[in-house]
């Protein structure tokens, strides 16, 4: 179902991988709406018990796309750096394919707490209250993990 990796040199473990989904700080999220265009848009998430779980508005062109299609990949690039003389890149990055769906009640709140303690660590209390005062505002949307890859140039 899904293609090889052509560059199998530069694959890296699963290990690594969710290393790298767990440190990064934003990835890139990839949709495709009724209209056949894809839609790529980057935006803040936790890697957590497996998934990946974000955060976002009650509507919008995002939740339009996955109400059409729930499959949609997530892209997490790491450290990157160009290496001028060989006209190349060092870089690490994971793709995720997956299928996307609202989390409700105790899954919801657990993803909030998990993003505010990467994020926001400082500051658990507030982020609680928050929590408990406008979590019915936003939407937390579920990746559940079918396919991952990562791939680096040291």
């Amino acid at each position: 179902m899904f293609r090889e990796m052509r560059r199998k040199d530069r694959s890296i473990d699963k290990r690594q991988a969710v290393q790298l989904l767990e440190a990064g700080q934003y990835g890139v999220l990839s949709t495709v709406g009724e209209n056949g265009y894809t839609y790529g848009v980057p935006l803040n998430y936790v890697y957590h018990k497996g998934n990946i779980y974000f955060h976002c508005a009650v509507e919008g062109n995002k939740m339009d796309n996955l109400m059409f299609n729930n499959r949609v990949s997530f892209c997490v690039i790491g450290n990157t750096e160009p290496i001028p003389d060989k006209f190349s890149y060092r870089y690490e990055s994971v793709i995720v394919f997956g299928r996307a769906r609202e989390v409700h009640d105790g899954e919801k709140e657990d993803a909030l707490i998990a993003l505010i303690r990467k994020y926001s660590s400082g500051f658990m209390e507030k982020g609680m209250e928050y929590i408990k005062k406008d979590c019915h505002n936003v939407k937390v949307i579920k990746i559940c993990i079918e396919h991952l890859t990562g791939k680096a140039r040291k």
